[in-house]
């Protein structure tokens, strides 16, 4: 497979919920509303905790292995690499492996951006929408925001806020035809996250060496839209 191709596998595995651009955030319940939603949730209780924790860490920078398993390849795709993750601005998702590539994931879309930090392309149209919804909706959920969080899925949680794991399955038709469930496993910081399609394709995503950030540098601010 040639470069250009991982790249175009490697986008559409950018949190791999590109997919899911049928996720509507006008729709999204109050406070309120959700937390009538967790009432039927598993553990309730714990899956606030984890976001309280989580939500502590303004910024978190960490090492990524991500793990593409795919219907149409013989061999799983992996990719490495870092990511800032900023809860009020986004994500800058840097490559490593198997090739150089930096993007930047916010609610206006995708952008994908040169070794000299300037944006040379930008994903906004419906192909990569769901992605920024996505990113959207994770980061209100680290940040304690679970009104989204309900909205779109049925959440059981197991374990404790030092260590826990969390199954999502989606409670929407919509959503539930392209994605079948998420797992995510954690403790101080979120440590994995399966996403498993309604075609069986799978991507894993392992988090490793995440540490908390206060403020991202000026080049980073500048990537993510602040100013």
């Amino acid at each position: 497979m040639g470069t250009m191709n991982l790249r175009g596998v490697a986008v559409g595995g950018l949190l791999v919920l590109g997919a899911l651009g049928v996720l509507n955030l006008a729709a999204w319940p109050s406070a309120a509303s959700a937390a009538e939603a967790a009432q039927s949730a598993g553990n309730p209780a714990l899956v606030s905790q984890i976001a309280s924790h989580l939500a502590q860490a303004k910024g978190v920078r960490a090492q990524f292995t991500q793990t593409q398993t795919l219907a149409a390849m013989k061999q799983p795709l992996v990719s490495t690499g870092s990511l800032l993750f900023f809860r009020d601005r986004g994500v800058i998702w840097q490559i490593d492996t198997p090739y150089k590539a930096t993007y930047v994931i916010t609610d206006a879309g995708v952008a994908e951006v040169d070794a000299n930090g300037q944006r040379v392309t930008a994903h906004s149209a419906q192909g990569t929408r769901g992605v920024a919804q996505v990113s959207k909706m994770m980061r209100a959920m680290l940040g304690g925001d679970l009104s989204a969080l309900y909205s779109q899925f049925d959440v059981q949680a197991e374990g404790s806020a030092a260590q826990w794991r969390m199954q999502l399955t989606p409670n929407q038709p919509q959503i539930a035809q392209s994605i079948k469930g998420l797992q995510m496993n954690g403790g101080d910081y979120l440590q994995s996250l399966r996403i498993t399609l309604a075609n069986g394709d799978v991507t894993k995503l392992d988090f490793a060496k995440s540490a908390a950030v206060t403020d991202p540098t000026p080049a980073e601010r500048s990537l993510l839209g602040a100013p």
